[in-house]
């Protein structure tokens, strides 16, 4: 068993892995019926569900572990005064039955409500809604309907909502055919698709939408399905202490509008896919970022800040061209004012490593100015459109957002406020006036997308692999 503070994890290859400890809990409750699941984990202060290694669910991240499904789960064990026990599970079709037959207290995997499963477990209240989408590759034709897929190589997930979706929908089309994997996941999948090993996938929207700038020449078809649910999956049984205490954990989650801020941070910048901004991001991250990349390093590590997170604001501000002018008077990589470059102590904008220092410490100081009151990630999205519009505007945008009844300290509701700054109801009212706050959301979306790119976070594949080819 892996150890990480306030988490453990057991990688379960087969059904009999499980860590001795979490045989230990679950003998132990299943042991004492007299009193409730839930009084019983609060007594073991242990909380041992089953996931998937993804990037839609959980994942070891630069930071640590990371995913939806993750931080959902440590805010409820939190709750529950309990530690989080992970079992991952490489196989989507053992992840079901192990809450259904109670070798877990429940299953957070990504799992998507379908008839089928809610005849083995019962689910608890859905916090996200997913599609489900066929997927082709753009040098391939586009098919129109299920009919044009016949004798293409097409392979889903075995055990997955899309394989139950395809057995009810061969009921309408006897000719559909396709195989179902039992050693991939969904990423792989779509890798398959891509490297033209297959022609077709299913994959969930979320999925395909973290992945779409790993794979760019991957392509939607159409919608399989309406808008679907995902929930967490629990044993069917007459004590249902921790089932209710989960769904009321996430209806607070949804009142408190947290549930949106952890949706946002996962997939709020990433809704706009641009092919050939992607294309020329991966190409002069191979052909102009190494002979930079030192510099980000050193800076970054003088300012506290990660490496980065500064090259990708130094590709939104310039493509990392050091000879980068504008009309307006900004210069350099990191493209500083002159007025900034002065105060930061910056002799030669133009000289690449005085930028990306210069640029590092403003940052820094943006982020010194915004800490007392916002904590991260929303502090590094507040000082990014800071760095861009101007701290006094930013500031201009907090007070808005909380006179419309929104957080000041959250990027979710000061990124609804910054493009009013453009209009004269609004700017005329406020302490700095008129803004492109429009832009400066835009701004800090685009480095978002490329900080994701750079840290290879959406997908356990190597993103340096990535080749681009035109779309047919």
């Amino acid at each position: 068993m892996a150890v990480i503070p306030a988490l453990s994890t057991t990688k379960r290859s087969a059904p009999w892995l499980l860590s001795l400890a979490v045989a230990a809990s679950l003998s132990l409750s299943a042991c004492n019926q007299s009193t409730s699941a839930l009084q019983q984990i609060k007594d073991s202060k242990q909380l041992v569900v089953v996931t998937r290694n993804s990037a839609t669910t959980y994942y070891e991240g630069n930071d640590g572990p990371a995913g939806l499904e993750y931080e959902l789960l440590k805010r409820f064990a939190n709750s529950l005064d309990a530690e989080l026990s992970l079992i991952v599970s490489g196989n989507l079709q053992e992840v079901i039955p192990m809450a259904a037959n109670g070798e877990v207290h429940f299953a957070a995997a990504g799992l998507t409500v379908t008839e089928d499963r809610k005849n083995l477990v019962r689910f608890s209240e859905p916090y996200q809604e997913v599609t489900q989408q066929l997927i082709y590759r753009s040098t391939n034709k586009k098919p129109k309907s299920l009919s044009d897929i016949a004798d293409q190589k097409f392979a889903v997930i075995a055990g997955s909502s899309h394989a139950e979706l395809l057995n009810n929908l061969k009921n309408e089309n006897s000719k559909l055919t396709w195989q179902e994997s039992t050693d991939s996941d969904e990423e792989e999948m779509l890798d398959r698709v891509w490297r033209k090993e297959l022609d077709l996938t299913i994959a969930d929207s979320n999925t395909l939408t973290l992945n779409r700038r790993l794979y760019p020449e991957l392509r939607v078809a159409f919608d399989l399905t309406e808008p679907e649910s995902l929930a967490w999956a629990f044993p069917k049984s007459e004590d249902d202490s921790l089932f209710l205490a989960a769904n009321q954990f996430i209806k607070d989650l949804k009142t408190s509008g947290e549930m949106n801020e952890l949706l946002e941070r996962y997939y709020g910048h990433l809704n706009n896919f641009d092919y050939v901004e992607t294309k020329w991001f991966n190409q002069h991250r191979q052909q102009r970022l190494p002979k930079f990349e030192p510099f980000f390093i050193q800076a970054g590590a003088r300012y506290g800040i990660d490496w980065q997170l500064l090259a990708a604001i130094g590709y939104q501000e310039s493509h990392w061209r050091s000879q980068a002018k504008s009309p307006t008077g900004v210069r350099g990589i990191m493209m500083l004012t002159l007025p900034t470059a002065e105060q930061l102590g910056v002799k030669s904008r133009l000289d690449p490593v005085q930028s990306i220092w210069g640029g590092a410490k403003y940052f820094s100081q943006l982020k010194g100015a915004l800490k007392n009151s916002v904590t991260e990630p929303d502090l590094t999205w507040l000082a990014l459109a800071a760095y861009n519009v101007g701290l006094g505007h930013v500031r201009d945008a907090q007070i808005l957002a909380e006179e419309r009844g929104g957080d000041r300290n959250k990027w979710l509701d000061v990124k609804e406020t910054l493009p009013l700054l453009q209009q004269r109801r609004w700017h005329s009212s406020t302490r700095h006036g008129y803004a492109r706050g429009k832009e400066a959301v835009s701004y800090v979306t685009n480095i978002r997308e490329f900080y994701d790119q750079l840290r290879g976070t959406y997908s356990p594949l190597q993103a340096s692999s990535i080749r681009f080819e035109e779309a047919s």
